[in-house]
């Protein structure tokens, strides 16, 4: 079969198939969904297909009108989307006692079962990297075995002042140039309580809790409705804009939520379309921050604050944080 004639078969069957497609889409009725779309040859019917919107409706009224705005609710459950927007942690956490004290008997034990070292053939004679390396050794002797060596470590001590009398200018530079400087593990924000900003509490991880304008259960994860043409993920991230403005870069961690929380409301409720309501259904979804803040319209929120997992107790309600608590890491 020659190139002109099976392309001449293809554009006859990409017509046949879009015809049919669209026969079969007049046929359904309005209230079931309605997801067709068409990948066929670049033909002028195909590309007119696959512009068609994708179009959802999950009610069961009659209409063929589907508003992309219209809140998603299932079985009078209304569906919300909520967002657990963490900060993970920047540095390492400190060590507890217990591991302490286990990684000091493990240096000790490589320590004593360590090959002699010859620091002639490694250091000049009188350098400041000798007189450092000697000072290191002192300091981890006296570590592992302070009772045998605390004499020995204070005789080297003082051999080690007495051969600093020495230094030259040049080994007092190159020792400041090469000392290692370590930045404080407690931040300014630490020290003043500040938490809106994310430069605290740098060895734990973070979250986002903003604050509603209301008396009860004001502070919560953002989270807002589900439309109906809407999935999870992208229900929350519209949420999230509009919240807390676009000034954030995140990262949803994936398309399906981490977990769920389930309230009822009081009988006669009703949606802002008139429907009967006996609950709702918060999915929540996870994303990491990497870059930006918060901005406050004072109009969906009015505060927020970035807090950790025990912190959180003193904004949320109890129910909330019990819901909640297991999404939430530890460190």
């Amino acid at each position: 079969m020659s190139s002109m004639l099976r392309r001449q078969v293809f554009r006859a069957a990409a017509c046949t198939l879009s015809t049919t497609a669209r026969s079969q889409i007049q046929a359904i009725p309005a209230r079931l969904v309605i997801a067709t779309r068409s990948y066929t040859s670049a033909t002028g019917v195909a590309a007119a297909a696959a512009e068609a919107p994708l179009k959802s409706n999950v009610s069961t009224t009659s209409s063929a009108v589907v508003n992309s705005t219209k809140d998603l609710i299932i079985n009078g459950k209304r569906i919300v989307a909520g967002v657990v927007v963490s900060r993970q942690p920047l540095i390492l956490r400190d060590l507890t006692p217990f591991e302490k004290e286990y990684f000091t008997y493990q240096k000790s034990l490589e320590r004593d079962n360590a090959a002699p070292f010859a620091a002639e053939f490694y250091f000049k004679k009188g350098s400041v990297a000798e007189r450092r390396w000697k000072q290191q050794e002192a300091e981890g002797a006296a570590g592992s075995n302070a009772s045998s060596s605390s004499s020995e470590a204070s005789s080297t001590s003082a051999t080690a002042q007495s051969e600093t009398v020495d230094i030259s200018e040049e080994d007092r530079v190159a020792a400041i140039e090469t000392k290692v400087q370590f930045n404080d593990r407690v931040t300014e924000a630490d020290r003043k309580n500040d938490i809106r900003s994310l430069e605290r509490a740098l060895q734990r991880t973070l979250y986002l809790i903003v604050k509603k304008p209301r008396d009860l259960h004001s502070w919560q994860f953002p989270q807002g409705g589900v439309h109906v043409c809407e999935n999870l993920q992208e229900a929350a991230n519209r949420e999230l804009q509009e919240e807390c403005g676009g000034n954030m870069d995140l990262w949803f961690v994936g398309r399906v939520p981490i977990g769920h929380y389930e309230y009822s409301h009081p009988k006669g409720t009703t949606s802002a379309t008139s429907i009967p309501l006996k609950g709702t259904k918060v999915f929540f979804m996870k994303a990491h921050i990497f870059a930006g803040q918060v901005q406050v319209d004072n109009q969906e929120i009015v505060d927020f604050a970035w807090v950790t997992k025990e912190e959180m107790k003193d904004y949320v309600s109890a129910e909330y944080y019990q819901a909640v608590k297991d999404m939430l890491s530890d460190f």
